[in-house]
């Protein structure tokens, strides 16, 4: 675990949580085709932020909902082969939590 511990992660909603794994989406969209280095950075952080909130018990019911966004994710990165799936179009999903997320935040 690098930058945020299991812990944090898991104190965040799931709002936040979307709205942080939308915010390495976009970064792996940014630099796909563009800077491998860049780009692999993002899909692994993206990953990692995936992979904790399938983790986080309390989004238990969701697991299928999230593990398939999993799915759709590594798609995008591998070149849409199997659903045609684009890492910008994943990013167009996470603007409402990023939205909502940075609405909440601006108000505090």
């Amino acid at each position: 675990m690098n930058a945020i511990s299991e812990n944090r992660w898991h104190a965040l909603s799931l709002f936040e949580q979307m709205a942080n794994i939308g915010s390495e989406v976009g970064r792996a969209a940014k630099w796909q085709g563009k800077d491998d280095g860049r780009f692999e950075g993002a899909v692994s952080r993206a990953m990692e932020l995936i992979d904790l909130t399938l983790e986080d018990p309390r989004w238990h019911s969701r697991l299928s909902e999230l593990g398939r966004f999993k799915e759709f994710f590594c798609d995008g990165v591998l070149g849409g082969k199997e659903y045609g799936t684009t890492l910008s179009s994943l990013e167009r999903y996470f603007l409402p939590f990023m939205n909502l997320t940075a609405r909440k935040y601006s108000l505090q």
